[in-house]
């Protein structure tokens, strides 16, 4: 069988479609349910939330599963539809729908957690225990009423999720990390490195990218703040976003990598493809795992210097964590000015401290990191979780002083306004800007 995307149960009308050519060859009715006595209920169709909590027999699921199984093809909604009518039950058109969705997600969707992927502020899906089901809609980690039968259910899925990126999850393979087709990026963890049961946490990539508009009225900056930025990319100095995981920032290297010129080549280089800005000329590398043997791995390192031939206007890395970045700083040194990439780190002022620990990953002593993240980069902006939501907390200006490597802030964030720092002059002068206290 042709294994999809998890995204690949289709489109909501397209089930749609599909529910009512059953409702007209079973007779159903939207708001009668042939199970039930022809009592008139509210339509299911109308309220998604309701339709994803009917169950849905084992019977019919495994009924359904053996028939996918055995023809060759793909599992679309017409075939999962038609399997459905094949058995001969007659659940009407709402329950058609919630069975052709429903089934759909259990072949080669999500399963239990398909209905929270619909949620366009949910950005992570993580589940501790079969019953323990928390997402992350921008405000904080929350619980979420949705769980599975049991943990065989909640590890086949992660088994299956990990095989449809071609990984495996074993015994002998009990961690892993793998990107599937259609945005999702997944982990799971088994039992014994787990000590409570089968983790699996599911990292959504949206393919809408927010406008810097969209970002200043949702809070992540001020106007002056934003006016900043905007000049950071237009003047083509090289930055890096800082920040802790989920705190915005592959949001904020996507909406500013749109603010680039049409004429320039953007080149990315990623672990796992998340950045998709809006721009007419953008080039994308990811990295490739080993297989089975331990052959065919491709790390950032390599995209980095197979980057350098494919001449870049920018050069972005999407997110430095390992001895890549070495690549990236000699590649900034060579005339690639304006490019820029995201870290973790706690802090803008322990950036230096976060490079000095990957360029020793490289073999790069401290002070050679120092020469070249002073020559190479211009600007740290820092993202953080606050209580206001995510926000740009810090933008530094990157200098090598006296005491080594330091970050400087030139602008902070204060309850939502941007106050000057004691780099500010020396920033303003750089984009341009009047460097008194009037912002």
């Amino acid at each position: 069988m042709t294994q999809q995307s998890p995204r690949g149960s289709g489109t909501a009308d397209g089930l749609r479609r599909h529910a009512r050519l059953m409702e007209g060859q079973s007779g159903g009715s939207p708001l009668r349910d042939s199970q039930s006595g022809g009592s008139k209920r509210r339509d299911p169709r109308r309220d998604p939330r309701q339709r994803e909590r009917q169950p849905v027999d084992a019977g019919l699921l495994e009924s359904v599963r053996e028939s996918m199984m055995a023809e060759a093809g793909a599992v679309t909604p017409s075939r999962v539809a038609a399997a459905v009518q094949a058995t001969g039950k007659l659940l009407g058109t709402a329950g058609s729908l919630a069975a052709v969705e429903r089934i759909s997600a259990e072949l080669n969707g999500l399963g239990p957690l398909q209905a929270l992927t619909r949620d366009p502020g949910v950005t992570d899906i993580f589940v501790n225990a079969p019953d323990s089901v928390w997402v992350d809609r921008g405000r904080g980690i929350e619980r979420v009423p949705v769980a599975f039968g049991d943990e065989a259910q909640l590890r086949a899925l992660a088994c299956r999720l990990v095989a449809a990126g071609g990984r495996r999850l074993d015994d002998g393979s009990p961690c892993v990390d793998v990107r599937l087709a259609g945005g999702y990026r997944v982990h799971a963890v088994l039992p014994p490195v787990s000590t409570a049961g089968t983790l699996l946490s599911v990292r959504i990539r949206r393919e809408r990218v927010f406008s810097m508009e969209e970002l200043q009225v949702a809070g992540m900056f001020s106007p002056h703040m934003r006016d900043v930025l905007e000049r950071v990319l237009t003047l083509r100095l090289s930055f890096l976003i800082s920040g802790a995981t989920g705190s915005g920032k592959t949001t904020l290297l996507s909406a500013l990598l749109g603010l680039c010129a049409p004429e320039e080549r953007l080149v990315l280089i990623e672990d796992a493809s998340e950045l998709n800005p809006v721009h007419p000329h953008v080039v994308s590398l990811e990295s490739r795992h080993g297989n089975l043997e331990g052959g065919g791995e491709v790390g950032l390192g390599e995209l980095v210097r197979q980057a350098l031939r494919m001449r870049p206007d920018r050069l972005v890395v999407g997110e430095c964590r390992g001895a890549e970045v070495r690549e990236l700083l000699t590649a900034m040194n060579t005339g690639h000015s304006g490019g820029g990439g995201t870290i973790h780190a706690n802090t803008a002022t322990a950036v230096p401290a976060r490079l000095t620990a990957l360029g020793a990953l490289a073999g790069l002593s401290p002070d050679g990191v120092r020469l070249q993240a002073a020559s190479a980069l211009d600007v740290v902006v820092h993202v953080e979780r606050t209580i206001r939501g995510r926000e740009v907390t810090c933008l530094g200006l990157i200098e090598d002083g006296p005491h080594g490597l330091r970050v400087l802030p030139a602008l902070e964030s204060r309850d939502g306004v941007a106050a000057p720092g004691p780099a500010w002059p020396a920033l303003a002068g750089r984009l341009g800007l009047e460097p008194g206290p009037g912002l």
